[in-house]
């Protein structure tokens, strides 16, 4: 993998200017793949400088060339497929199937944003004041801040930066300390691209240092963040003191519903995919999957089945599912809700272990919602299996979390399975699916703790976007 050792700021690659070294290790091997001086208070001041330049230009561009700029970044992207690849593998430890859907979901959001310019449309409004006609106009906001996660990197960076780039406003984007390689690589495409320089800034460095003067920042108009809730409520806070605006995408703790007429080995496969896609670290990955007593028996057998079948290891083996946690502190934390989730009393089904950053599959059963690996976002590849009573019980158990990002029912009445995913208390809900689901054009979001805002579509162009109204006086009004 390319050794990114320097930041981006103002089109141009220069020495960080923090007072940390910071190091970028390969999950799977423990390699050290390169070190870089850290960004500091002065690079977030000059990238968002830079940016706020270049923003004024570049929004009055006409539509049809900002559009062609987006299709000539997908182009860039599609010729750059191993290089994402290499770095999504080697840095963030993704299989080789997880690393395709970042590549090729980035490239329908980069596709998707080609559209938006045209979609930032306003209105003309009559007025009860006479000989007054009101025009309002959708323009953009000017700079927005993006600060990226570690678990998806690439795709969800993108996710922010391309719509607030194809709406006329400039970026800063700061990637995750974990995997900064996918936020500097995102810059070398838009500089391949053309894009002019000051447009897109990336720097990265501890949040302990800069965290907080990248939100407090006077010149961001608006903050987007994916990551855990716990920092999503600190951004939102500070934000909220400057009144900023935010787009927040924060932690789940997602279930599966399998109701008395669901197919058991579809539920069980999908329930698979689910719970140990990227190791569990994903905000939409199953937590909990809450059985009816009419097949909780017989449906236990099923998953475990499917879920041995699951091959962990080197995520550059094509046939792995399950690779390396991100770092030890995360393989700690996963042990932790599994050792004590049984201490209060669930039962193993299927034993996992540890290996490096490798975590085995774990299925617990007999758990309840009050235990630490059912009550909290475990991120980690721990399926936790819960028995209703009934139908009441299972919607009850589902809401009983302050988290609302994604969730699903397995059942052969699909009208039936809408009756009851409307009363999920959740953003996002599927029917004989599993809970990750992202489509580029689709409304993407969570509720309660899970978020607030959506992405996607029209939803995240009238985020990145702001209002304006002008009232014309077509004659002399009569003031007095």
């Amino acid at each position: 993998m390319k050794q990114y050792t320097k930041q981006y700021i103002d089109g141009q690659w220069r020495e960080g200017t923090g007072n940390r070294v910071m190091e970028n290790y390969d999950p799977y091997t423990g390699k050290l793949l390169y070190s870089y001086k850290a960004a500091g208070l002065q690079d977030v001041d000059d990238a968002y400088e830079a940016a706020a330049r270049t923003q004024k230009e570049w929004a009055a561009t006409m539509p049809a060339e900002k559009s062609e700029m987006m299709y000539k970044l997908a182009d860039v992207l599609k010729a750059h497929k191993d290089d994402v690849y290499d770095v999504l593998t080697t840095e963030c430890g993704s299989v080789q199937m997880k690393a395709g859907v970042e590549f090729y979901g980035t490239i329908d959001h980069i596709r998707m944003a080609a559209n938006f310019p045209n979609m930032m449309e306003g209105s003309i409004v009559t007025s009860n004041m006479p000989d007054k006609t009101n025009y309002i106009f959708k323009k953009a906001k000017g700079v927005i801040g993006v600060i990226a996660p570690w678990n998806f990197p690439f795709l969800l960076a993108m996710r922010s930066v391309a719509p607030a780039i194809a709406t006329g406003n400039a970026v800063v984007l700061k990637p995750s300390a974990e995997t900064p390689a996918s936020g500097f690589l995102i810059a070398e495409l838009f500089e391949e691209a053309g894009f002019p320089k000051g447009l897109l800034n990336v720097i990265c460095g501890p949040s302990s240092e800069i965290g907080d003067a990248f939100v407090q920042h006077p010149i961001p108009a608006h903050i987007s963040f994916t990551g855990s809730t716990a920092v999503g409520r600190r951004i939102g806070k500070i934000a909220g003191e400057h009144l900023k605006d935010v787009s927040l995408e924060l932690g789940g703790n997602n279930m599966m519903a399998i109701l008395p007429d669901a197919d058991l080995v579809q539920a069980a496969k999908a329930a698979s995919f689910g719970a140990y896609c990227h190791q569990g670290q994903v905000c939409m990955a199953l937590n909990r999957v809450i059985v009816h007593k009419d097949v909780y028996d017989e449906f236990i057998p099923i998953l475990v089945n499917e879920v041995k079948k699951l091959k962990t290891g080197d995520p550059r083996d094509s046939e792995v599912f399950i690779g390396p946690l991100t770092n030890k502190t995360q393989v700690l934390n996963v042990e932790k809700a599994i050792e004590d989730t049984i201490k209060a009393g669930a039962v193993v089904a299927l034993e996992g272990h540890t290996e490096g950053l490798l975590v085995y599959p774990w299925v617990l059963t007999d758990v309840t919602n009050d235990m630490p690996a059912a009550k909290n976002e475990t991120f980690g590849p721990v399926c936790c299996v819960i028995k209703a009573d009934s139908e009441e019980e299972m919607i009850r158990l589902a809401n009983d979390t302050n988290y609302g990002l994604s969730s699903c029912v397995f059942t052969k009445d699909l009208y039936h399975g809408i009756q009851f995913g409307r009363q999920i208390e959740t953003g996002m809900f599927f029917i004989n699916d599993q809970s990750i689901g992202e489509e580029a054009h689709i409304v993407f979001g969570g509720d309660k703790d899970s978020g607030v805002g959506r992405f996607n579509g029209q939803y995240i162009v009238d985020k990145f976007t702001t209002t304006q109204r002008i009232g014309v006086q077509e004659k002399d009004r009569i003031f007095f």
